[in-house]
Parts: structure tokens; C-alpha cells; sequence
């Protein structure tokens, strides 16, 4: 069966070219607000904290042989705007012939940067990229400066819910009564305990970028773990927390993600530039999606992103071994299990964990999907299909199928062996 998802060939004649994700890393996340550990600390210094890590990780690549940054931002403004692409590259010495370039697509923004520069690498327009996210929320909380328009309300385009991301959680509970809170709080616990086993185990601290931080009376502080994660979180602690969407609901701030600080970038580029560099491939961008839904339902977004992907890469969702959900909320990855038929303790699910324990800051996390998966398939050659999939607000999904190099039947030219 042929994984590629477009024609080997353009018209003009030009070849489509594989294109791999090379390495990632992210930094610690934080809580956001005036106690968090990046309080005072500038969000576009911790994308800049992103990017020279990726350049020292890689000491092969001539910093001139990187096409464009692109990096997101959900709230553009203040350190998170000036085009934060082009300001981060150049902030972090990168050469000024160097572009770079600013994206927006809420929590899927980093995803979007990597599957947006991953097409001009097909195209050939790039080499090698860097793609990643940043969200600051204690500096721009969520929704801070914006002006929705009336009509949205005026004229009943949207569901009033749809603007408040906890109300659509609701709302899903509403449309899928079988997603009960216990199984949502129940969900949330093995979150957290997963997240903890993998650090236990080393998994999730190769890929995070120590930053300093200093706080007026405490001095100064080298951040190298997670801020967010609570491993000692029980059923009963969950069961006991405020509703703060709906009286008597049942999205809590335990069955959900947090309000959190954080950067990720990722290094992408071509096969052919990969191995001329000495570059790795840690996995293979086989298809992605994008899809729209009512917005007051956003969190079942991957639904359909995931059944588009899936008809253009040829593959079935049995055909996928590995699923890193982003955990906006729980009910969220409940509703997509559900749809799919995968039980909730499914082991190929989120084994490290995900966003409710660690975090999710916004435009930021889906690059941190993709780290998680990429090691994963270094542990577990035996899988050769993953998924990186996450809902966004105002009601979209975003779905990426990557392929595992590790694995015996991986092809190193899959364009060419479907031309």
C-alpha cells in the first residue's frame, strides 16, 4: 500500500519530496500568573532558549542552511508579536539572511507551522526549517485585547458558548451523555500518572531546554522540569473541585488543562538535505488535516481532521499504533476514543501522559504532541504509523499521521516508489 499522499511528480516536472521531522525540543512549562516560574520572563526569549538549542543539538547543520522560521502565537502582541519568526531567528543568531514569519491557528498553531513549512519542503521551495510555538498566558491571557465581532452575536453565527472554551467542553458532555465526569476525572488521574512514570523512566527530559529565571526575592532559578503536573492526583481530589462553567457540571480544572507558559521548536527538512546534513529522521510526514465543526463543540474537532487524514494517506485508524491527543480536556479525547472505538486505558493512547498533567500552552503544543511521539518510536520499533491530533478553538481539528523510521517496512524514498 502507498502511504504518499500527493503525486510523485508536478506538472512542471518537479519531484515532491519526503519531508522528515529532524528533532524538537520544548522548554519546561509553567503556570501562568505572578507565581509561575516564567513570571517576568519574555515570551519570545524562550522561543530564542528553543532555537539555539536545536542549532547546539545539531552541530552539523551550517545555521545558513535553514530556509525560514515560523513560529506561533495566539495572542500576537507585545513579545509575542513583531513577527515573531523573523525577531526569535535573529534574537537567536541566526543569520539575517534568515526569514521568518509569524502564524495563528489558536492551539494548533504549531502544528500548522510544521505542516506549513513541511509543504514548501515538498514543494521544494526549503531545505530545512524551523517550526515551532510559543505561549506566554501569564503575560496575554487568553483572549486579552481582542474584540470579537457583534455579529457573531447579533446575527447568531456561533453559539454564544463557542467563545468560552471551558463551555464547549460542556457542551460535548451534553451531546455524548456516556462521557461521564467519573470517567473524565478517571482519565485525568491516569494523565497525571502516566506523565510521572515517564519522567521516572527518562523520557521527557531530553527534549527540554533548561531556562533561568529570576524572581525578587528568591533570586535567580534554572527551570528544568514541568511546573503543571500534580502525580499524587486522585479520583477523590477531582470529585471534589468547583464546576466554574455550569452549576452541577462537569468540567473541572482536574479534567482539564491549565493556564500555562511555554515554547517548542522543531527542526524540519527534505530526506535528501537530512542525509547530505548527517541530519536524522525521526519521523516521516506521511498526511495532515485540517477540519471545521460547530464551534460551540470545538473539542470534537479531530474527529473529522483524523478521517480526512486517514482517506489521504490510504490507511484505516487500525492501522495506527501510536496517538498522541492533545488534552484540552478530557471530555475532548473521550469523544474521540468513543468515535474511533479505542477503549479509554488503551495503551496506545498519550503514554507519557498529556496536556492536563503537563500543560498546554496553546500555540505551543503541537510541537510538544510530536517530540513524545517521536521518541515513542524510537522506543517501539514494532509500530510504524503514529498520530499527532488536537482540537482548536472556534471549532476546527488539526490531525498529523507521521511514519516511523525504526520500523522493518519504513521506505526512505516513498514519493519515489509510488512515481
Amino acid at each position: 500500500m502507498s502511504t504518499t499522499t500527493v503525486p510523485a511528480q508536478t506538472g512542471s516536472g518537479r519531484r515532491i519530496k519526503d519531508v522528515v521531522f529532524v528533532d524538537g525540543v520544548r522548554t519546561p512549562f509553567g503556570k501562568a500568573g505572578e507565581k509561575g516560574i516564567y513570571a517576568g520572563v519574555r515570551a519570545d526569549d524562550l522561543v530564542v532558549k528553543c532555537i539555539r538549542d536545536l542549532m547546539r543539538r545539531n552541530p552539523t547543520l551550517p545555521p545558513d542552511r535553514i530556509d525560514d522560521v515560523a513560529i506561533a502565537a495566539t495572542t500576537q502582541t507585545g513579545d509575542q508579536g513583531l513577527t515573531i519568526g523573523r525577531t526569535a531567528a535573529l534574537l537567536a543568531g541566526l543569520p539575517r539572511t534568515v526569514p521568518g514569519f509569524a502564524i495563528d491557528r489558536m492551539c494548533a498553531g504549531a502544528m500548522t507551522a510544521v505542516t506549513t513549512t513541511a509543504s514548501g519542503i515538498a514543494f521544494g521551495a526549503y531545505d530545512v526549517v524551523i517550526a515551532g510555538g510559543v505561549e506566554h498566558m501569564g503575560n496575554h491571557p487568553m483572549g486579552a485585547d481582542t474584540d470579537p465581532n457583534p455579529r457573531f452575536m447579533s446575527e447568531r453565527l456561533v453559539d454564544p458558548a463557542a467563545l468560552n472554551m471551558g463551555n464547549t467542553a460542556e457542551n460535548l458532555h451534553d451531546r455524548f451523555p456516556a462521557i461521564t465526569k467519573d470517567r473524565t476525572d478517571a482519565y485525568a488521574v491516569a494523565s497525571q500518572t502516566k506523565l510521572a512514570a515517564a519522567y521516572a523512566g527518562g523520557q521527557i527530559q531530553p527534549d527540554l531546554v533548561p531556562v533561568a529565571s529570576r524572581k525578587e526575592g528568591t533570586g535567580w532559578t534554572l527551570n528544568t522540569v514541568d511546573e503543571p503536573p500534580r502525580p499524587d492526583t486522585t479520583t477523590e481530589d477531582l470529585a471534589a473541585l468547583r464546576t466554574p462553567f455550569r452549576a452541577h457540571g462537569r468540567v473541572t480544572a482536574g479534567n482539564a488543562a491549565g493556564l500555562n507558559d511555554g515554547a517548542t521548536a522543531a527542526l524540519l527538512a527534505s530526506s535528501d538535505a537530512a542525509a547530505e546534513l548527517g541530519l536524522p529522521a525521526k519521523m516521516r510526514l506521511v498526511a495532515y488535516a485540517f477540519a471545521g465543526v460547530e464551534p460551540e463543540v470545538m473539542g470534537i474537532g479531530p474527529v473529522p481532521a483524523t478521517e480526512k487524514a486517514l482517506r489521504q494517506a490510504g490507511l484505516s485508524i487500525d492501522d495506527i499504533g501510536l496517538f498522541e491527543i492533545n488534552e484540552a480536556f478530557a471530555v475532548q479525547v473521550l469523544s474521540f476514543l468513543d468515535h474511533f472505538g479505542i477503549a479509554d486505558e488503551d495503551p496506545r493512547v498519550n503514554r507519557y501522559g498529556g496536556a492536563i498533567a503537563v500543560g498546554h500552552p496553546l500555540a505551543s503544543s503541537g510541537v510538544r504532541l510530536m517530540l513524545q511521539l517521536a521518541r515513542q518510536f524510537e522506543e517501539d520499533p514494532s509500530v510504524r504509523y503514529g498520530m499527532t491530533t488536537m482540537c482548536i478553538g472556534l471549532g476546527m481539528g488539526a490531525t498529523v499521521i507521521w511514519e516511523n523510521p525504526h520500523h522493518p517496512d519504513y521506505s526512505t524514498n516513498a514519493a519515489e516508489d509510488a512515481a
